[in-house]
Order: structure tokens, then sequence, then C-alpha cells
């Protein structure tokens, strides 16, 4: 071999095996751990008792099931009583009356705007976030969803939704028609959200829609359950509608069907073992079904209206099939995840919540005892590890007596004072009062200045450039006249009546930016109506306009699996009335919607009132 050749070869082998200890060397140095991405799904009205892991064997919900499996299960986790204060509680990690959410329509439902959020600290911490379903915490930026930290929104924005199939849902700010079950549709965009953001962390929300009313389930789900015999029935088996119960069933094998979807593509997508996935509902059931013996459902502050299943799991980091006991809730899902996934929460006011941590990991720690307090409709009842002082000041032994089936107050009267105390000062410092509500009365009963139909005081919010578009909903508006909502639950109306010159629909508005708006009426307006002067008015700005063309849909009653509930509207085809430009100015004031001349019998039923800034 020639010399030349020799030496260039020495060098190469040194070079080489210098190179390969270099890069020994650097493998064996610390990397930093990928930040953890998480999936956190949320049941709209399910019951601790609607799953198989929970002991129902007439459920199919393996999917769901295999999160508690394949992580932990929070044996004792408490919500609220509704649907839109438990949200608040998950997305602040503070007690729902903080961040001034005191009911679930009229405005009433919004989270205030000095509240900071889960996906605001996920944000920025530099996760892609998404939320995909029900919001119900706010509609009119900066209330919206993308204000309070989503970089992307689908679904609606209300509580209750009317249309289950081909559903208008909204998409990042404009109502598009859609074509399927709408758990299925949702799930479908967060499914596209994962797939756009596999390179980088995500924290993704779905809050589904289901087993909420109407009683609407995919057909073939229903033709699983629409015979099957109810052997599990509710605490009170008279009051149970079986049907209703049956229907809940299939809707629930949808969801877990979707939740499965979710669970695949993050094995598809090779992330599944870092992903932290949590399950959890919004309240106790909304009909009288299996509970396991617990008192109380949906609306009431006992322990079956309050408790539900709530399953972690990351594989990287969780062991799988462990069980928690100690007593936890909504309030500390959002300190657990930030200090699951190593970031900084970016709010200031201080936490009702406690991470969970320790707990999950199975650490021998000395947890020390605490009370999560329920509130609804001025009711508020309390619970320890060991006990529950109801919102009547009844005592239980919830270790002896789950069912709430024999108070103790008489025999051990030191704790019922205490927790009595407990609730005053909990009274006097998060609902500011310490008197309690009518006993037995349901918020949303009340007429004129109270209940969950009042609207609420707060102006709605308008006229923001990073958001242009506002859309008025018949349920934050105020009817007046003989002008009334299709429904008693102001979620998915729309305005009817609408006979008289006398007759108003009024939106109180907060208008951030003075410009010219373009205004839209969804409407309908049999033929024979056509013709009617309205007049818009805000302040100095006033718009008029000619109703028409006419067009009156038939209302979509082929929707439902089983009759709706009385009070929820049945819903129908709104088209869009392109009313004209109007001037507004900066500042609060009433947006009034009137008829100045009524040539038919009425004017037109309206959905809502659509505000578009223009420059």
């Amino acid at each position: 071999m020639p010399r030349k050749l020799f030496i260039r070869c020495i060098v190469l082998l040194a070079y080489f095996v210098v190179g390969s200890k270099a890069r020994a060397a650097d493998s064996a140095k610390p990397t930093a751990a990928a930040p953890p991405n998480v999936v956190v799904f949320l049941a709209d009205d399910a019951g601790w008792g609607d799953y198989g892991h929970s002991g129902n064997k007439m459920a199919a919900t393996p999917h769901i099931d295999s999160i508690a499996k394949n992580g932990v299960s929070l044996d004792r986790f408490y919500v609220c009583p509704v649907c839109s204060p438990t949200r608040a509680e998950f997305l602040t990690g503070r007690y729902h009356p903080r961040g001034g959410v005191k009911g679930v329509s009229t405005g009433q439902e919004r989270l205030n705007l000095d509240e900071r959020t889960v996906a605001d600290t996920f944000s920025s911490a530099g996760y892609a976030t998404g939320a995909f379903g029900k919001w119900h915490n706010g509609s009119q930026w900066p209330y919206h969803p993308m204000a309070r930290g989503f970089d992307e929104y689908f679904g609606h924005s209300a509580g209750h939704w009317g249309e289950y199939f081909n559903a208008p849902l909204e998409e990042n700010g404009r109502m598009i028609r859609t074509n399927g079950y709408i758990v299925d549709v949702c799930t479908d965009r967060a499914l596209a959200f994962l797939e756009k953001n596999k390179g980088r962390p995500f924290f993704c929300y779905v809050p589904f829609t289901t087993p909420h009313s109407p009683w609407a389930a995919p057909a073939d789900m229903w033709a699983k359950y629409k015979d099957k015999e109810i052997t599990q029935r509710g605490t009170e088996p008279s009051l149970e509608n079986v049907d209703e119960t049956r229907c809940v069933l299939a809707m629930l094998e949808n969801q877990d069907t979707n939740v499965g979807r979710v669970l695949k593509k993050l094995d598809e997508l090779g992330v599944r073992e870092n992903t932290i996935v949590v399950y959890f509902s919004d309240n106790g059931p909304n009909s009288i079904r299996w509970t396991g013996g617990m008192k109380g459902k949906k609306g009431t502050t006992d322990e079956g209206g309050v408790r539900s299943v709530c399953y972690i799991a990351w594989p990287a980091k969780l062991p799988p099939g462990r069980t928690v006991t100690q007593i936890a809730g909504a309030i500390d899902l959002l300190p657990t995840l930030t200090a699951l996934a190593g970031i900084e929460r970016v709010a200031e006011k201080p936490l009702d919540g406690r991470d969970l941590t320790p707990l999950l990991k199975g650490e021998d720690v000395d947890w020390p005892e605490r009370m999560i307090f329920s509130t609804w409709a001025g009711r508020v009842s309390v619970r320890t590890r060991q006990h529950r002082l109801d919102d009547a000041g009844h005592l239980y032994d919830m270790v002896a007596d789950p069912g709430q089936r024999s108070p103790i107050e008489t025999t051990d009267a030191e704790t019922a004072l205490k927790l009595t105390a407990a609730v005053e000062t909990w009274r006097k410092e998060v609902l500011g009062t310490a008197q309690p509500g009518p006993p037995g009365k349901a918020a949303g009963k009340k007429k004129g200045g109270g209940g969950a139909n009042a609207v609420d005081p707060r102006p709605l919010t308008v006229g923001y450039r990073e958001f242009p578009i506002t859309m008025l909903p018949a349920r934050d508006g105020e009817p007046q006249g003989n002008v009334k909502r299709s429904s008693s639950a102001p979620n998915c109306s729309y305005f009817v009546n609408w006979t008289s010159t006398d007759d108003r629909m009024v939106w109180l508005l907060d208008v951030n930016e003075s410009g010219r708006y373009e205004v839209t009426i969804d409407y309908t307006c049999p033929e024979a109506d056509v013709g009617a002067l309205v007049e818009l008015s805000c302040g100095d700005g006033k718009l008029t306009g000619r109703v028409g063309p006419g067009w009156d849909p038939p209302l979509n009653t082929d929707q439902d699996t089983l009759p709706r509930p009385h009070g929820e509207s049945q819903m129908k085809e709104f088209r869009p009335l392109k009313l004209g430009v109007i001037e507004l100015k900066r500042g609060v004031a009433p947006l009034t919607l009137k008829a100045l001349e009524i040539p038919g019998k009425s004017v037109m039923d309206v959905r809502r009132v659509t505000l578009t800034l223009l420059d």
C-alpha cells in the first residue's frame, strides 16, 4: 500500500474512533423531556353511573373506561350541579361565582374578563390550543373562546343546542351548516387539529354535547338500545323514563366511539405515550337513572348531582389502574395539568384548587383534609372526605351512608356546627351573602329581576378589530311587548310573536370601537307577512329596512329520537336578511329592533342579529 494512502487510512480511522466516542458522550448527557400533549374530554349531563367503569352493566363505554384502566381514576371527584359553572371552574381552577358565572344563559354564563384560563397558560407556554364542541362561558369577543387562550374554535358557544343532525355550528366566528351528527362532526375537527399540530405540543379541549337533551341519537346506536331491558334503575325508579335512559346509553356509546377515534389518532401520530388524557362530566345525570344509589341528579347539590367520573392517563408518567380515594374536583384540574406539564400558570388570582400530582403518582404524602363546596340557585352543600352537609343543613356520613338516607346532625352536632360555620364563611367570601336562597327553588323559575332567564346586567361586547363579527342571539336579548322566546329555555331559542309596533327586541351593547357595522338578521317570515318595515337603533345610529323575501320553513320534527323535553325549542332553518349598515358610537347603549309598519299578521321570527365591523 502506498505510504500516502496508508497515512490517510490511519487519519480516517482516528477520526471515526474519536467521533464515535464524542457522539457516545453526547448521547449520555441528559436531554430535556418533550413537553406532554394534553387532551381533555368533557361530557355534558352524564352522571357518574353512566359508565362501565362505574359498574353500569348496560353501558358500552370501553374507550372511556380504558382511560381509567390505563391511568388514574379520581373516585370522589366533584363538579357543579349544572353546565357552565363546571366549565368555568375547569378553565380557572377557581369557584365559578368568583369569575362572574351565575347562570346558564342570557349572558349569566360569561366568565369575567379579568380571569385567565388554562388555555391562556398552555398557549403562553407555546402549545397549540383548540376547543371543539360546547363552550358555554361567553359568546361575544372577548368572552369568546378564541379570546380566552384558544387558537381555534369550532362548535356552539351556547349551552343547550337544539339541532344534533346537520347542525349550524360556529367556525372561528362564522356560522356554517354541517353534515352529520354533532358529536361526530366536532370530533372530526379535533382530529384535524391533532394532525395539523403533530409536530408541536398541543392542548386539545373536546367538550361534547351529549348526553344533554334533546334526545337524539344516531340511528345505528338507537337500534342497539331501543328495546334493551334496563335492569339497573335509578334511585327513584317510579320517576325514571326508561326510554330516556336507553337514549342516554345510545348517545354515550356514540360519544365513546369518538373518544376511541381520538385515542387511535394519538396512537397513529406516535404521541399517545406522552399525552395526558382527561375525561370527566359537568354535572350529575339529566334524568332519573342509575347512580349507584346516590341521592340527587343534575341541578341538585346532593352527591348524585355533583359527583362525576374523572379519569387521567399519561402512559409515560402515571401508573395504570390506580384509584385515588381522596376528594377532588374540577377546580383541581388546572393546577394539576400545569404541574404535570411543568409550566407556570399565567394568572395571579388565588386558586381554590389543588395540584393532585402526588395523589396521581401514588407518592407517600401527608395529604391535608379539605372541603369542597357546591352551589346553585342560592343553595350550598359542602363535602369532606367523610361527610356531606346538604343545602338544608342535614349532615350525612358518606362512608357509612353514601345514599344520604340517615342524617346525623343530632348525633354528631360538633361536625354539623363546624361545617355549617364553614358554609356561612364560604357564602360571605364567595357569594357575598350569608343568606341561603329559597329552599327547593331551582334557578330559572324566577321571573323578572332574577333567575337564570333574567338578562345579565353586563352589556354585550361589540366592535373588536381582531374579531369583527359579533353575533347577538335571541337568548342574550330581552323581549318586550308581545314578543317572547320560542321556549322557556333561552338557549337555542328564537324570538316569536312579533305582532305590534309596540313590540321590541333589545340587546344592551358595549361598543368597543366607533364605526360602520353591517347588519344581518337570521329570520323566517311567511309569504303573506312579507314587507314589514323594521328599524334598528343604537344611540344616534339608525337603520331601516323591509322584511323579505318570504321564508317559512317547517319545524325540524324529524331530528329527535324521543320527544324533546318541555321547554326546548323545536328548531327550523333560518335565512340571513341583510338589513344594511349602521353607524355605532363607542360606549354603552341599548340596541333596539322594532317595527314601524306591519302589513301582515306578524313581522318575522328572529334567531340572531349579527354585527360586522367594516371600518
